[in-house]
């Protein structure tokens, strides 16, 4: 173990960090943290986990092995995400070359596609939990203190203070 000049801990030593890391956050093995990812204080990021450029991730956020974590995708306090977990930015996944062919672009010219047409948002609210192995799907909000089941795929916004499980993701119940 060893304590960076940036006062957050690596506990692995093939950690790849670019981004912005809050002081006190611990981060284990195969980490990659990419330029312009935000990560805030005293969270813990276990192994295997990839945070895209342009993710942003608060303060206390556990983020359990193997999640990949996209651009486009907001974490606001006090999160835990099992580990697993996936997250989509792109409804229509497709190469870039395929998109600039449907528009009618030649496939070498550069930046045909622009990221606004195609990422979409995620956020997930406060105190909320998401279960291993879910899927969220890209444009939705996970509500305040919400729980995703385990092997969730979730298509729709969950409600604040609300137990979701299934796939699709369904209401099994409120907590509020």
């Amino acid at each position: 173990m060893k304590k960076s000049q940036k006062s957050y801990l690596l506990k692995g030593k093939y950690s790849i960090l670019k981004g912005e890391i809050g002081e006190g956050t611990i981060i284990w093995n195969f980490v990659n943290i990419m330029k312009d990812a935000k990560v805030g204080k005293n969270c813990i990021i276990c192994d295997n986990v990839f945070i895209e450029s342009g993710a942003l991730v608060g303060n206390n956020v556990v983020i359990k092995n193997n999640v990949l974590i996209w651009k486009g995708v907001k974490i606001e306090d006090n999160v835990f995400i099992g580990p697993g977990v996936v997250f989509v930015n792109d409804r229509y996944p497709r190469s870039k070359i395929i998109k600039q062919l449907e528009k009618g672009l030649s496939s070498t010219e550069p930046y045909g596609v622009r990221e606004e047409e195609w990422l979409e948002n995620t956020i997930l609210r406060e105190g909320c939990s998401i279960g291993a192995n879910s899927t969220i799907l890209c444009g939705i909000e996970i509500g305040k203190f919400s729980i995703v089941g385990a092997g969730s795929v979730v298509t729709k916004n969950v409600e604040p203070y609300t137990i979701v499980a299934g796939n699709p993701a369904r209401v099994l119940r409120r907590l509020k």
